[in-house]
């Protein structure tokens, strides 16, 4: 068996049906070897596209994405899709084409030193120079890429390790990964102290983050909050833990979080953080955070514990385990009226106006999208105002329904994202919301979209600006500059270029029945929505306590 074929097996084993990729020179065994299997190979306009969209697929499916690049550019392509996969702790694997070992370092046509420049932005990473380290390597990628806390692997591909033919016989994988063993079950005298103060807590709070959707928890979560009377505050990747229509939902926390849940977090008495690293556009100021405080902390990686918040006690282990231990040991005290006040507050302070209004207000769209999808639907954004506008007023109701790039907040990333979400689930509706300006980065993916079949239906918020650094522009510097994109192209025009239905929406009530439409007829959308360029986000100013989040704008 050859290399390539050997590398087939590895792939199929570990349950890959579908790899995101784009070929090249070095790549050319393994082509050969794919044309022959049963693999789904989708073929990307752009290698970012692929890291991205493998990042979708695993988001939205909870099981390893995978893509694939040449060597020299192609790996470099990918390395902001890797990055951002890393950020949020997304399980991917990376295949990069190689030239041969005997080559490496002689600077040869399309080298670079891909596990150079990928060591500090991926979990792990691999070099298998011949033939027979094939199976040893894919087993360890697959198996350290999805446990503990998940995150890109990359495996960098020697052209002769692939071409070169080996017997199975001869083949003893080490499988042992020596220094990587996760600790999933916390320490039992640290979840007895931590229950000992939830129980005495007259104003508890949950802060739940996307390690509870990472490891699959959120059923627990629920049962314990439902339990205790205790609320659920969210992080942005912690959107869809628990149904935000649900009364024990505060919704988002963080600098365009909501008024209200920031000020449940300066008032609470003890802070039970689940799978979130408090980042610092979740607390804003570190030293004001959350000071009436006792703050427990329950995180499957060990580096995050106390990190930038000062814990009082730090627990490491996995959510659905630990907070299946907390669900037999807590006790259950009256805590109605902190419950009701805050829901109280939480349920006065959402906005559920119509804005009759033209240009339209980025409210009223989310609104009428709301209206439009179901509770599975998976809504995939882009980076910038798009995103936040999604996240502060979109009610998401199910985990791995909510899918953006959080910590390294990549522009670019909803559409080939919403790619990915919607091949690992090929029976639901993807709607993808975008920015004028992120879409324009990878508006080539519109092809992959096309060649595919995929019925994503795209909405392009359209306010011909680079609307959050316009904004942060014009509340904290003294010019606009650089923002305004001028020359627009008309997307409507560019989706027909493509062979899609393009649409444009300009008043009250139409998108809903765009976004309706689109979705029953399973085909692809591309719906310009125009918005007023000059609708700000509520913000906490940079360096702020986060209860002093500024809503009104003059």
């Amino acid at each position: 068996m050859k290399g390539s074929e050997l590398l087939i097996k590895k792939l199929k084993e570990n349950g890959t049906d579908t790899i995101f990729g784009y070929p090249g020179g070095v790549l050319l065994p393994f082509y050969d070897a794919l044309c022959e299997s049963d693999i789904n190979h989708i073929l990307v306009r752009h290698e970012q596209a692929a890291a991205h969209a493998a990042d979708g697929y695993a988001r939205a499916s909870g099981k390893v994405g995978v893509c694939l690049a040449t060597s020299g550019p192609g790996a470099t392509n990918t390395i902001t899709g890797v990055a951002t996969a890393h950020m949020d702790s997304s399980p991917i694997v990376l295949l990069t084409g190689q030239v041969a070992t005997n080559l490496i370092g002689k600077d040869v046509f399309q080298e670079v030193d891909t596990i150079g420049i990928t060591m500090p932005i991926s979990k792990h990473n691999y070099q298998p120079r011949s033939a027979d380290k094939i199976p040893e390597v894919m087993d360890k990628a697959y198996y350290i890429a999805s446990t503990g806390r998940p995150g890109p692997v990359v495996i960098d591909l020697p052209t002769n390790a692939l071409k070169e033919e080996i017997s199975l016989d001869n083949i003893k994988p080490n499988t042992q990964t020596p220094g990587y063993k996760p600790t999933t079950k916390g320490n039992k005298k640290q979840i007895k102290k931590a229950i000992e103060i939830i129980n005495d807590s007259k104003k508890p709070l949950i802060l739940a983050g996307g390690g509870v959707i990472l490891s699959n928890a959120s059923e627990e979560l629920i049962k314990f909050a439902k339990l205790t009377e205790i609320p659920i505050a969210t992080t942005l990747m912690g959107k869809g833990v628990i149904s935000e229509e649900d009364p024990l939902s505060l919704g988002m926390i963080g600098m365009h979080g909501i008024q209200s849940t920031n000020k449940a977090l300066t008032e609470c008495d003890c802070l039970i953080a689940i799978g979130c690293r408090f980042s610092d556009r979740s607390v804003s100021n570190m030293d004001k955070f959350a000071t009436n405080a006792t703050k427990i902390q329950i995180d499957i990686d060990p580096a995050e514990i106390g990190k930038t918040i000062k814990i009082d006690v730090p627990i490491v282990g996995d959510a659905k385990i630990t907070l299946n231990e907390f669900i037999k040991e807590v006790e259950f005290p009256d805590r109605t009226n902190w419950t009701k006040e805050l829901t109280k507050i939480r349920q006065n302070s959402v906005e559920n106006i119509s804005y009759d209004e033209v240009p339209l207000k980025p409210q009223q769209t989310i609104k009428e999208l709301m209206e439009a999808v179901t509770p599975d639907t998976i809504i995939t954004t882009d980076v910038g105002q798009n995103q936040m506008w999604m996240a502060h007023y979109y009610k998401t109701r199910k985990p791995r329904t909510f899918i953006s790039s959080g910590g390294l907040g990549t522009m670019g990333f909803g559409l080939p994202a919403a790619i990915g979400a919607q091949v690992a689930k090929p029976e639901e509706n993807v709607v993808s919301i975008v920015g004028d300006g992120g879409f324009a980065m990878v508006s080539q993916e519109l092809a992959t979209i096309k060649e595919n079949d995929l019925p994503i239906v795209v909405c392009i918020l359209n306010n011909r600006y680079l609307g959050m650094v316009a904004q942060l522009q014009k509340l904290f510097n003294k010019h606009v500059y650089a923002t305004k994109l001028t020359d627009t192209p008309d997307f409507v025009k560019l989706a027909e270029a493509y062979k899609l239905k393009g649409e444009r929406v300009e008043k009250p009530g139409e998108l809903k029945e765009a976004v309706q439409n689109a979705l029953k007829s399973r085909e692809a959308t591309v719906i310009d929505v125009v918005i007023n360029p000059d609708e700000l986000l509520p913000i906490v100013p940079p360096g702020s306590r986060l209860d002093c989040m500024k809503t009104e704008f003059h």
